[in-house]
């Protein structure tokens, strides 16, 4: 019987098998738990899947239907997602995305506050 080395993937997941799924934020790309970060979902205004605009809201019982992206509860997650636009790679979806709802959820909710997305 050949004995193999067993790699560092391997190894860590062997270490805690039972942690969970692990998700990236979008925000600063860190991987971590997904009961650690907060999910987001795009509803649509009512043209249609990507036809107009899209407003992020939180999916706090991580039920709602369509493709959800993951960010970190802190506003510095928030303003580097707004900055990088990975709201719409994220979401797949068209157009800049309303995330007003989003921005009441952090402490200080300045993701308005990016200087230079004004005319984008």
């Amino acid at each position: 019987m050949i004995q193999r080395e067993t790699s560092a993937r391997m190894r860590k997941s062997a270490i805690n098998p039972t942690a969970g799924p692990v998700r990236t934020c979008i925000g600063c790309r860190k991987r971590e738990l997904a009961v650690e970060l907060l999910r987001v979902v795009a509803a649509d205004s009512g043209n249609g899947p990507g036809n107009g605009p899209s407003t992020v809201t939180v999916d706090s019982a991580r039920r709602l239907p369509g493709r959800g992206a993951w960010l970190h509860p802190d506003p510095v997650c928030l303003q580097a997602a707004v900055r990088r636009r990975a709201f719409g790679r994220a979401l797949r979806i068209t157009g800049s995305p309303d995330i007003t709802a989003l921005s009441e959820r952090f402490p200080t909710g300045d993701a308005h506050g990016t200087p230079g997305q004004e005319n984008r």
